[in-house]
């Protein structure tokens, strides 16, 4: 949970007595004034921030890695896409279905990684997230997106799509997009790792959307690797979510101003 501390410098009233009794006390009424008046410096000398009765940031840290693959990658289903002319002439070349790919390097793309059971309250950004068709699939492949978070579905081509979300724990999608037509704009209302998103005109076509109530999450690309910046110091669960190898849980613990580092291993289910 993201907190912060509000340091607030208390007031004191610092009396000091009659003029003529100051005159009394001489010398060892100067020592005292000028005591006094030491106190009030240090009184005054609030830690930064308090002045203005802002709270004072926490010091994050963030947890940064890889995904890697031990074994023999499996071999990946070509797509057939002959069954629409505007999807064959973007893609002359054969293209392998996603799931189960491994990169060049032995590492895994398409993992999402996260925090599991993080406490409070976290506010989605406004700016949405996207998930495009181009080319006849969907980019990205692995999206994680905020509850309440906006999601804009487009397409990049002209020809129509179906854009259905089988969800578990949200109300399904199910929308059509035909060329030229506005982008599609929903949001998703409880936590859900992670949803399968398919088109019904191209049964190729498939993604994940991972929904989650809070923010610190990340999606590997062609070099395995992912970070989580501004993360509370604490101890926590982290997830890593895969649609072909399965799913793994690491403990961590993340420490102000450093980068907790963490490897996930997968093999051939």
């Amino acid at each position: 949970m993201v907190t912060s501390n509000k340091i607030t410098a208390s007031k004191g009233a610092v009396m000091v007595g009659k003029r003529s009794r100051i005159g009394r006390l001489g010398a060892s009424g100067t020592v005292l004034a000028a005591t006094l008046a030491g106190i009030a410096v240090l009184v005054g000398a609030a830690v930064p921030g308090s002045a203005t009765g802002l709270p004072v940031p926490q010091a994050t840290g963030s947890i940064a890695g890889k995904v890697v693959f031990q074994g023999t990658p499996p071999e990946r289903r070509k797509l057939n896409m002959s069954a629409d002319p505007v999807c064959s002439a973007k893609n002359p070349d054969a293209v392998l279905a996603p799931d189960g790919a491994v990169n060049s390097d032995g590492t895994l793309p398409n993992t999402f990684v996260y925090l599991k059971d993080v406490s409070g309250t976290f506010k989605a950004p406004a700016e949405p997230a996207v998930l495009d068709q181009s080319g006849c699939m969907y980019i990205p492949h692995v999206l994680g997106v905020m509850v309440d978070q906006p999601l804009r579905i487009i397409s990049s081509h002209p020809t129509t799509h179906n854009i259905h979300f089988v969800s578990t724990q949200n109300p399904d999608w199910n929308h059509s997009q035909p060329p030229g037509a506005a982008p599609l704009v929903g949001k998703f209302a409880h936590p859900e790792i992670a949803i399968k998103v398919h088109c019904n005109e191209h049964p190729w076509m498939n993604a994940y959307v991972a929904v989650m109530s809070n923010p610190f999450y990340s999606v590997t690309g062609d070099q395995g690797t992912f970070t989580i910046p501004n993360v509370p110091p604490g101890e926590y669960t982290l997830g890593g979510w895969t649609a072909t190898f399965g799913t793994q849980d690491q403990k961590v613990t993340v420490r102000a101003g450093q980068a907790t580092q963490v490897t996930f291993t997968f093999k051939a289910q």
